[in-house]
């Protein structure tokens, strides 16, 4: 009869621990969740696309930031070979991009559908 009293006991204080620890332990803070979902801004954006251009990868960066926005406006001679001219109606901002190399070569404010030749060399 004492060993029942005994596991029963053991059981029950387990259950009790187990019960109050596994909310709190597993639970995010709400300054956790909201801190997660905030990033950089449209400008904040555009400005690190520029400041990256003619370095391998921008335009990975280009499509993750813009991803599904942007409309071909047409295509020239440059970079290492040719280069397409990407608008974002959004933003009213056109990006020059090399495929070849996956770089962005020129960013402009406005719809550009030919760069300047020195702009995308």
């Amino acid at each position: 009869m004492k060993l029942t009293s005994l596991v029963t006991s053991v059981a029950l204080l387990g259950l009790v621990t187990v019960a109050h620890v596994a909310p709190n332990t597993f639970t995010p803070s709400i300054g956790i969740v909201a801190h997660a979902a905030e990033g950089p801004s449209v400008q904040e954006k555009i400005a690190l696309v520029t400041k990256n251009k003619g370095q391998i990868g921008g335009g990975d960066q280009l499509r993750r930031f813009f991803y599904g926005d942007l409309e071909p406006l047409g295509v020239q001679p440059g970079g290492a070979g040719m280069v397409v001219s990407l608008y974002n109606k959004a933003n009213n901002v056109t990006f020059s991009y090399c495929a070849t190399y996956d770089v962005v070569v020129a960013v402009k404010k406005g719809r550009i559908t030919t760069f300047p030749a020195n702009e995308v060399k």
